[in-house]
């Protein structure tokens, strides 16, 4: 089976409090992007990887490649107005009729393993779909009508990406219009009846969303480099 990867980078970097989107800030000297779709091309599935990137930024990822002496093939796709609307038009450059798997990454996930990636997409080829996850480390509340309720934290999983399908899973999942409920693409899918399946993710593939995170993802990146 034909192996994709859509890395959705439309983050705006608010939550970062910086002008410049978090996919664009540097890690270890290298924009946090460029670590992402890295991963994607060096790993054994070799997915044809397409960069799902808002229009009015082309031009600094251009620049941006050129500085950094960037340039692993991938497809280059406009950004919609929600994530939601991003993966559909990733996912309108794939053929319909294609028999293949597609993993849906968060650009902002540098630190994602080759292991994990080619695991999602060997799972999903025998299963429908893979949906990386870690159970949570912590104590779980959840807060109804101003009552919180004590949940079981073994029975809860954190979702991470990649999140990898079957080609006719998404295809026709993307059809449905877009509600607000919709903050991943297992969620997509599942809304119409598909099983979603859950497989390990990785405590240390954490997503970029605050400052702090970049020292963290350095950390993580400095301790594997030592350990290998």
């Amino acid at each position: 089976m034909k192996t994709y990867a859509i890395i959705v980078a439309g983050g705006s970097g608010s939550r970062m409090l910086s002008v410049m989107p978090k996919q664009f800030l540097l890690l270890n000297g290298t924009p946090v992007l460029m670590h992402t779709l890295l991963a994607f091309h060096n790993c054994n599935s070799k997915p044809r990887i397409i960069l799902v990137l808002p229009a009015h930024f082309h031009a600094h990822w251009a620049q941006l490649c050129i500085t950094y002496n960037f340039t692993i093939p991938y497809q280059l796709v406009n950004g919609g107005e929600t994530r939601f609307h991003s993966v559909k038009n990733g996912l309108d450059t794939i053929p319909g009729n294609a028999d293949s798997l597609i993993a849906i990454h968060d650009a902002v996930r540098p630190l994602i393993s080759c292991q994990i990636i080619d695991e999602s997409y060997q799972y999903a080829a025998k299963h429908g779909n893979a949906v990386t996850a870690v159970k949570s480390r912590d104590s779980v509340r959840q807060l109804k009508n101003e009552t919180t309720v004590a949940l079981n934290r073994d029975e809860i999983y954190l979702i991470q990406t990649p999140q990898t399908f079957q080609s006719a899973q998404l295809k026709i999942a993307y059809q449905q219009p877009y509600v607000t409920k919709f903050t991943d693409d297992a969620g997509v899918v599942e809304e119409t009846g598909i099983k979603i399946n859950l497989i390990a993710g990785d405590y240390q593939n954490i997503k970029i969303t605050f400052p702090e995170d970049i020292a963290v993802a350095e950390l993580l990146m400095k301790t594997k480099a030592e350990k290998s």
